[in-house]
């Protein structure tokens, strides 16, 4: 339990150690403001962390992202090795957060399920019951059979 906390506190500090370094440290221009750090992994060992990003943009800009993220790699990793003050500094991997796309996915299937909902309230608006509008016998209520059992 101790090195699943100590994972998640390294995780935190190499997520800042990146977002500060490349928001003020890297000056290519791949990496401009519009790269974004999600999120932050770390395994259990200590020896490799995963850190997820988002690109606001096209493709194109994403894969300029990616290209400079992996360019900087080296420098990111010695500023986290600087900042985490552990015996070996993890190797970092970058990874695309599919987090927006997925995102973008559900708002869209929530607008169709939206515009269908609102199909059904149109056609519905004049409808009547298929039955009587209380199908339900209540107590007290004469019932046929009763006046036929009592014969």
């Amino acid at each position: 339990m101790a090195d699943n906390a100590r994972a998640k506190r390294l995780a935190d500090l190499i997520r800042e150690v990146v977002a500060q370094k490349l928001q003020r440290g890297i000056k290519d221009p791949r990496l401009g403001t519009h790269v974004t750090i999600t999120d932050t992994r770390v395994t259990g060992d200590l020896r490799e962390a995963t850190v997820f990003y988002t690109v606001y943009g096209d493709d194109e800009e994403r894969a300029a992202a990616a290209a400079g993220l992996e360019s900087a790699k080296g420098v990111l990793r010695s500023a986290v090795g600087a900042a985490a003050g552990v015996k070996f500094t993890p190797t970092l991997t970058f990874v695309a957060d599919a987090l927006p796309d997925t995102a973008k996915t559900i708002e869209d299937l929530l607008d169709k399920a939206r515009a269908s909902d609102a199909k059904v309230r149109e056609v519905s608006a004049g409808a009547a019951f298929a039955g009587d509008a209380d199908p339900y016998k209540r107590p007290g209520e004469d019932d046929e059979t009763d006046g036929d059992a009592a014969e």
